[in-house]
């Protein structure tokens, strides 16, 4: 009976230190930015800090490795990406985790829509313009990314095939290099994270054509949605959330499930977000497994058209 009874007393102590969230992406970045605005409410939820463990490499693999091999405690947790659960199994030839039987999904956190701009030495003012411009000299307009089988390298070969169109794909080892090119004409658009380019947007360097997501967002309300531009099916977010070690037990699942819930409610948190161009978005452990196989066979059939592979 004693054995019985302590494994909810257990439980119900959860947690009894400080909670472990590891990022998979350098200091300074839009997923380092989200990490640091949300781990202190919901490290107010839990009653324990959060305390954030950067583990920087390919594309946040090495994040979700991490805690595939922690011990079955949500003391430590992952705040994992798009690309280490729907792209990069289908780029490296081999992977050091299977997403369904080594992770535990706890909630969503967080969506931010690529945006689809392009340099101001290009022309075009709207997409149906860019488009017009692509099918009159295929071959000849070119997108950056961050580089090969990149979310933002994805994102321009799904708008590609969805409009129909041949443009070339020019990769940079980062954001910063694929932006600096665009300032200097030598690339001619970006489907990217809305922080990296707003100042370039606000001062007139790059011109906003559609978001690739299903609504506007606060930050940029004059600027539709690909679908309201002409181009149906290009749905292209950086998403993020929380995983657990597996077998984490349920009701820690569910006591960290809560906290972020509570703590993205708060007003001063989810500005925060927005003016990253974030939209807040908590789900349960069921609804999040369901959006990750979705996007997994998504973005699957981008990479088997676009030929994108890693080595």
């Amino acid at each position: 009976m004693a054995t019985a009874m302590a494994a909810p007393a257990q439980a119900q102590n959860f947690p009894t230190g400080p909670v472990r969230l590891v990022i998979g992406f350098p200091p300074g970045g839009t997923v380092d930015t989200i990490g640091r605005i949300i781990i202190g409410p919901i490290g107010a939820r839990l009653g324990q800090p959060m305390v954030i463990d950067t583990r920087p490499g390919a594309s946040g693999v090495l994040a979700v490795e991490n805690i595939a091999r922690s011990r079955p405690d949500a003391h430590s947790l992952v705040m994992a990406s798009a690309g280490a659960l729907a792209v990069m199994p289908h780029m490296l030839p081999s992977m050091p985790y299977d997403v369904e039987r080594d992770l535990t999904p706890v909630t969503q956190l967080v969506r931010t829509p690529q945006l689809l701009v392009v340099g101001r030495h290009v022309a075009a003012n709207t997409v149906q313009e860019l488009i017009a411009a692509a099918n009159a000299q295929p071959g000849k307009l070119t997108f950056g990314s961050t580089g090969i089988g990149s979310t933002l390298h994805l994102a321009g070969e799904l708008f590609k095939m969805r409009a129909g169109i041949d443009i070339l794909h020019v990769p940079y080892r980062g954001g910063a290099p694929a932006v600096t090119a665009m300032l200097a004409g030598e690339i001619d658009m970006l489907l990217v994270d809305i922080p990296v380019v707003m100042q370039h947007i606000r001062s007139g360097s790059f011109k906003p054509l559609a978001l690739a997501s299903a609504s506007r967002i606060g930050a940029l309300p004059d600027v539709p949605t690909m679908e309201q531009a002409g181009v149906r099916d290009v749905i292209a977010e950086g998403w993020y959330a929380i995983y657990a070690p597996p077998g984490t037990p349920a009701d820690q699942v569910e006591a960290v499930r809560r906290a972020v819930a509570a703590g993205l409610e708060d007003p001063a948190t989810q500005r925060a977000l927005a003016d990253l161009g974030g939209v807040v978005t908590t789900s349960t452990p069921t609804e999040l497994r369901d959006y990750a196989r979705s996007e997994y066979v998504k973005w699957g059939e981008v990479v088997r058209v676009s030929g994108a592979r890693m080595n």
